[in-house]
């Protein structure tokens, strides 16, 4: 892991010595970009937090007002009170199969999902096998990466008792469950720090196919205001080669906006995260980069297990083209090489 880290330091490392070929700005374009969260560790929150701080966005002649959701981030990007939000890339095929929502992804954090499924150590419930029986807990709706094991697995989900349980991972070491939702970066640590050993499902390892975090803007910024987007990536890829490189500094800017929280479980969760975004295509194309046929695997398996409701062309829901635009058209042939191409 640390060697693919590495090598995506010297990609990005390689961009930012492109980019310093490239005109400066000479305006300063004010924007708003909202976490979809409170202020944590997670990568594409931080990416943003270290771009204002290291002055990274100023580079790029962009004043970035950072903002954190109550829940409300989707509704005021498409009021058009923010620019950029974040969400989940199962979340952004969701919402796109509606024709009223025309979001996209500009920029792929999380190469593999954020879902995960525990139990106590020492509670009955050690297999997959065990799931029937249990009491299983979910944040607000059933994770279809759930269904889709019980289906692998051949579970009888009426011997399941599901039980929606908000956000509190007390919920399991109270007894309240025997099996938890839980997203990898965060709940497991959580209750590890209470003293309690996990037994851990990730979907992935059967399986399941599944994308993390994603920067979101509307379509309409795409079309009409392509420079901001392609110039608040690049600050965002800086960014990126920054904290790959200066993970302590980068808690600490984190720390700026989370005064209050735990620095050890903001570490545990921006470690898990720079470990879920990196992949072969990242190491072939650049961090960030969106692959076509994991998309379309992720679409296919929400349609199977009816959390979209019809089939939408999945070239509408990401793009790669603001991972570099702006570089001098001489040098394509190593833009495309390293991910910076307009794909």
């Amino acid at each position: 892991m640390l060697k693919k880290i590495k090598f995506l330091s010297i990609l990005i490392t390689s961009l930012i010595f492109l980019l310093s070929c490239s005109n400066e700005p000479t305006e300063v374009t004010k924007i708003k970009f909202m976490a979809g969260y409170k202020p944590q560790a997670n990568l594409p929150f931080v990416a943003a937090y270290v771009a204002k701080e290291k002055g990274y966005f100023l580079e790029e002649g962009l004043d970035v007002e950072i903002l954190h959701s109550t829940g409300s981030h989707l509704k005021l990007l498409l009021a058009g009170e923010v620019d950029i939000t974040t969400a989940a890339a199962a979340s952004v095929i969701k919402r796109r199969s509606n024709p009223g929502v025309p979001i996209s992804s500009i920029m792929l954090f999380g190469q593999k999902g954020q879902q995960a499924f525990i139990s106590l150590k020492d509670s009955n419930v050690k297999t997959i096998s065990d799931w029937e029986g249990s009491i299983f807990g979910y944040k607000i709706s059933l994770p279809p990466e759930y269904l889709a094991m019980l289906n692998t697995n051949n579970l009888d989900r009426t011997k399941i008792q599901e039980v929606k349980v908000g956000f509190d991972p007390r919920i399991l070491t109270e007894g309240k469950v025997d099996i938890l939702s839980v997203f990898k970066s965060n709940e497991p640590n959580l209750i590890k720090k209470l003293g309690y050993d996990l037994n851990i499902w990730d979907p992935g390892e059967y399986g399941v196919p599944s994308l993390g975090l994603t920067y979101i803007t509307l379509d309409d910024t795409i079309t009409k205001r392509s420079d901001i987007l392609e110039r608040f990536n690049i600050a965002i890829l800086k960014s990126i080669d920054f904290i790959l490189n200066n993970r302590d500094e980068a808690i600490e800017i984190v720390m700026l906006y989370a005064p209050k929280s735990d620095k050890e479980h903001q570490i545990f969760m921006l470690d898990k995260e720079i470990e879920q975004s990196t992949s072969p295509a990242v190491e072939l194309n650049g961090f960030g980069w969106s692959e076509k046929e994991k998309w379309q695997s992720l679409h296919d398996f929400l349609l199977e297990y009816r959390s979209i409701d019809k089939a939408i062309d999945i070239n509408l829901v990401y793009t790669n083209q603001f991972l570099g635009k702006s570089i001098e058209s001489d040098k394509k042939t190593i833009l495309d090489r390293i991910g910076l191409g307009k794909n």
